[in-house]
């Protein structure tokens, strides 16, 4: 092996992270495509073997590699104060010694990008209570809000991200969506295909039965408005990139304040959703979320209340629901 290689020992706080996280979270600014190259050509090795990003490595194991020497683009990290983290404490719904579940607030990005001044990833110092900083294990959209749960080890960390991937836990949302389905309740199961343009916050995607992949959301209409508007609920089984949005489309329901995926706030020449006062937002929220107790001890049950808009927009309509 090359004498300039550097040899890193997997600290316990790293304990069954993915390889490429580790270089993210210890040389952030680090390529990912140079990363992926380096692993190819057996430059970067885990315990003296060449490895892949998707590596889940150990506590003791060691990351051999050449001196790191490019340096993130100056960025100063943004800087909460102590009374945002007061209000994202507000925001805790359930809280034990594995997990805490928040409600996410719509217009929140969960990690930070060159164009997002402020993520909920600037802000989790603010939720370690009595333990260490609380870790990212799913996502949702910027502009989606609702039931979002962190993990508060490495450990269970590890165990909820495979439940996110699987199909061990039970997810609700509700959205607001142009038209109603036909029949009322049923399965969408077209294949989806991402891209990406520049940015990440350019990523679009379509439905392709050649080259996407395998999505499914379960959905039914819990109250209707003369066919004009839906209140759905949605159970996605799988989770692609905007699955419920692009599903919700390929049915010809998209969902209200959705613009990037059809939902227009001009539904047709007669209804203008700005004119009857609703927002001009994304009505799509996490409602609930369902962990089996095999993964964190105990089964936890978690319901996220409406945001602001959702409520005013229910309210304006005159739908039951809360």
């Amino acid at each position: 092996m090359n004498e300039k290689l550097h040899t890193h020992t997997v600290a316990e706080a790293d304990d069954d992270i993915r390889l490429d996280r580790w270089f993210k979270r210890h040389f952030p600014g680090y390529p990912h495509a140079l990363l992926e190259k380096s692993l190819r050509k057996g430059l970067i090795r885990v315990d003296g073997k060449k490895a892949q990003t998707s590596l889940r490595i150990r506590t003791g194991q060691t990351i051999d590699c050449p001196p790191i020497t490019i340096e993130p683009k100056a960025k100063a990290r943004y800087a909460p104060s102590e009374l945002e983290y007061e209000e994202v404490r507000r925001w805790v719904l359930y809280k034990d010694a594995n997990v805490v579940v928040i409600n996410k607030p719509f217009g929140l990005a969960v990690q930070g990008g060159s164009k997002i001044a402020k993520s909920l990833d600037d802000l989790l110092d603010g939720l370690k209570f009595d333990g260490e900083r609380p870790k990212l294990v799913h996502r949702l959209d910027r502009d989606t809000s609702g039931v979002l749960v962190l993990a508060r080890t490495a450990k269970v960390a590890a165990k909820l991200a495979a439940a996110f991937a699987g199909k061990d836990l039970q997810k609700t949302y509700w959205a607001l969506v142009n038209g109603s389905p036909l029949p009322m309740k049923g399965i969408v199961d077209y294949k989806l295909l991402k891209s990406i343009h520049g940015e990440a916050s350019f990523e679009r995607v379509a439905v392709d039965d050649e080259d996407g992949k395998y999505a499914v959301t379960e959905y039914q209409v819990i109250e209707g408005l003369a066919r004009k508007f839906a209140l759905m609920e949605l159970k996605p089984l799988t989770g692609r990139t905007h699955q419920l949005r692009v599903h919700m489309q390929a049915i010809g329901c998209p969902i209200v304040g959705d613009p990037k995926y059809g939902g227009s706030m001009m539904y047709d020449d007669v209804t203008d959703m700005g004119g009857l006062g609703v927002e001009d937002k994304l009505h799509l929220h996490a409602r609930r979320i369902v962990i089996p107790g095999n993964i964190c001890g105990k089964a936890i049950d978690v319901k996220a209340p409406l945001p602001p808009h959702m409520q005013k927009t229910f309210e304006l309509l005159g739908i039951g629901a809360k």
